[in-house]
């Protein structure tokens, strides 16, 4: 069994020393042009690569020291059991809204099945509706045209986001659309059942009513919490959040909720903006002259919101303790290369250590300008990766940094 040594992430910078990862694997090869859109991808990577990038990124972080876990690992751990093993099969099929009927056969075949890793794979990767797949009479046959009996879970490799982990705790995501919610009742197993995340403090939770996504939220320092509102993350999300994480007992004082544009290519905070040293941070020059923020902090027995005036550097110098901060403008600023990098994730860094960042080699621009500022660089390829439209920091959860 895998065991975490322990929450601890009270910052985006300081040295990473756990980190949650998915391996993309059969998931990717049942995206089809037909469903992918649902699916919420532009393009059909091939997944072959995609697990060979994803084997690089993960050696990367290895390299420096980083142990890596995943989730698939996990889910099998919890599956052991066989009652939670059948409770979860149920809800699973459940919340991929598969039809009544179908469920209780469904459910005996899949908790038949022995080898719990296997299980979780399959669940993660989807059911083609193909008969030889199917071991099973099913009462209420799917259509031939329906080609996945269960929707695969293609988006899992950007663990970031149905869960983030802040300080001690963790925000258990709802997400914005329904082809990514069952990623979060693998969260829900996660953290009420397995032996070394049991009992974890909950700042949200993903029965809440308004979606909020982990890529929108980064951990500043022990005090300070950015989070977007955005395409995924609603407002009255992030006051939900506030109004469990802001007070003594966590140590969190403000959560600066940043209003960047809705729109596809900036679907969370982090594809925009992400720290990189103590007070370095990568911007896309677009949300810049858009951009608001406000401060949620509390006051006696409420949660106040306030709007921040002033350059978003002066800002977060103010909440940093720091005498200035540099914004790394994706592209360097130029519209094109700007736009081109960003939807590459040129913003999307994963922070292993002050100044040092896991990157995507094909944003050149953007590197070479990281570069000449002292930071350093570890670059992955990510031909198949970046078509889920996520970067390094997508595809990590941190579980413990220094």
């Amino acid at each position: 069994m895998i065991k975490p040594t322990g929450v601890h992430v009270y910052s985006e910078i300081t040295g990473l020393k756990q980190v949650l990862l998915h391996r993309p694997g059969k998931e990717i090869d049942n995206l089809t042009p037909t469903n992918k859109d649902r699916l919420l991808f532009d393009d059909l990577p091939d997944a072959h690569l995609a697990g060979v990038e994803h084997d690089a990124f993960a050696d990367a972080l290895r390299s420096c020291g980083v142990e890596t876990i995943y989730i698939e690992q996990l889910l099998a751990d919890v599956l052991e059991d066989p009652e939670l093993r059948t409770n979860f099969v149920r809800e699973f099929l459940e919340e991929d809204a598969i039809a009544t009927p179908n469920i209780p056969p469904l459910t005996e075949w899949l908790t038949n099945i022995t080898d719990s890793q296997e299980l979780a794979d399959l669940l993660i990767a989807g059911i083609r509706n193909v008969s030889d797949d199917i071991p099973v009479k099913l009462p209420q046959p799917p259509p031939a045209e329906q080609l996945m009996l269960l929707d695969p879970l293609p988006n899992l490799y950007f663990s970031r986001d149905a869960f983030s982990f802040i300080g001690k705790g963790v925000s258990l995501s709802r997400m914005y659309t329904n082809a990514r919610q069952r990623e979060t009742l693998i969260g829900e197993y996660l953290f009420n059942y397995h032996p070394d995340f049991a009992g974890l403090p909950r700042y949200y939770e993903r029965t809440y009513p308004y979606s909020l996504e982990g890529g929108d939220i980064l951990v500043l320092n022990e005090h300070v919490l950015a989070v977007g509102i955005s395409e995924r993350t609603k407002i009255q999300a992030i006051e939900l959040l506030a109004e469990n994480l802001l007070n003594e007992e966590t140590g969190y004082q403000y959560i600066l909720a940043m209003k960047i544009p809705t729109k596809r290519a900036f679907m969370h905070l982090d594809t925009v903006f992400t720290m990189i040293d103590s007070n370095v941070f990568t911007i896309h020059p677009e949300i810049e002259a858009s951009l608001e923020i406000y401060e949620l902090s509390r006051q006696g027995k409420e949660i106040r919101s306030r709007l921040k005036q002033g350059e978003l550097s002066q800002i977060l110098a103010g909440y940093l303790a720091a005498d200035q901060v540099k914004l790394i403008q994706c592209g360097g600023g130029d519209p094109i290369d700007a736009q081109r990098e960003q939807w590459n994730d040129g913003s999307n860094t994963l922070a292993i250590a002050p100044g040092k960042v896991i990157v995507y080699s094909r944003n050149h621009v953007t590197n070479r300008i990281l570069e000449e500022v002292g930071i350093q660089l570890l670059r992955i390829s990510s031909s198949e990766l970046s078509r889920g439209r996520g970067g390094p920091r997508c595809m990590s959860m941190p579980i413990r940094r220094d």
